[in-house]
């Protein structure tokens, strides 16, 4: 099992024709990923031949949908024009949309968020890895030779902490992980994941990275608390940043003792969570988990 992704989705990319695009969707083919085609409404009839596969290009997402049966897109376009992009995946009804692209404005995320509510897309990002069920599928930038199959489940804010965390527990490996993004306003949530991993047979632990800025881990605490039976790992990025300084996620912002990486870690042990205060001592917490279920 795995939560939002596997080895039947099949998978189109909005901007496949793209440098970042080609190269991305080369290595998710190379990941065992069905990938069917892409979408770029200038390049609409053509074909590109990537890992060894030829790939039809589609004008619109719903083009595609309706020609190969897609039910996942991974938006590769700049920022200017994601919103569109990922209206026009809404529209279309694409059951789950990965939107890679860093630096999306902030309000236009919102109108995205605000379009969402009501609609059967769920998206994960922006800025974000995107999603690997490992031996499966992955709809993303994640490197999928840095773990395989296992019972632990990861949802994280930062990308390169979700890589070294699954780096660390290779030798365990993962049900899915997920990277959700580090900006203020994203699709999927800790707490949406958490849901998922909860009700996912398979995954027997879940991993959960944070960071400083905003309440998400507060939140995700107290849902943990009242909704999660399965034990729970966390870490906290940000124990040494300097308070009212923005870091480098755009949603690492503190105010006050509220976002700060130790507030974070306390709500989280209320809850029941063991915290690392690094990434390597959260993965040694994770194997004592696993070496006890």
């Amino acid at each position: 099992m795995s939560i939002y992704l596997d080895k039947n989705s099949k998978i189109i990319v909005q901007g496949m024709t793209g440098g970042m695009g080609s190269k991305h969707t080369t290595l998710m083919l190379e990941a065992g990923s069905n990938i069917v085609g892409g979408v770029n409404a200038r390049k609409a009839g053509t074909s590109v031949e990537l890992a060894g596969q030829e790939l039809p290009v589609f004008g619109t997402v719903a083009e595609a949908m309706a020609e190969t049966g897609a039910d996942v897109s991974v938006v590769f376009v700049p920022p200017a024009f994601t919103k569109d992009a990922c209206v026009e995946a809404i529209d279309a009804g694409i059951g789950l949309l990965v939107v890679i692209t860093e630096g999306v404005p902030v309000q236009d995320t919102a109108e995205v968020w605000s379009y969402l509510q009501g609609k059967s897309t769920r998206m994960i990002g922006p800025n974000c890895p995107g999603i690997i069920t490992p031996g499966e599928s992955l709809a993303g930038i994640t490197p999928h030779t840095i773990a395989g199959k296992g019972p632990v489940g990861l949802v994280s804010k930062s990308g390169t902490l979700t890589y070294q965390m699954m780096f660390e527990l290779k030798d365990y490996g993962f049900s899915t992980a997920i990277g959700i993004g580090g900006d203020p306003i994203i699709g999927t949530t800790h707490i949406d994941a958490l849901e998922a991993f909860e009700k996912d047979p398979e995954t027997k632990a879940i991993v959960m990275i944070g960071e400083i800025g905003g309440d998400a881990e507060e939140r995700a605490a107290a849902y943990i608390k009242e909704h999660v039976t399965k034990p729970v790992v966390g870490y906290v990025a940000g124990f040494t940043a300097p308070e009212g300084k923005t870091m480098g996620h755009a949603g690492a912002i503190v105010s006050g003792s509220s976002g700060t990486a130790q507030a974070k870690k306390e709500a989280l042990e209320a809850a029941g969570v063991k915290v690392g205060k690094t990434p390597s001592e959260t993965a040694a917490l994770m194997r004592e988990v696993l070496e006890s279920l």
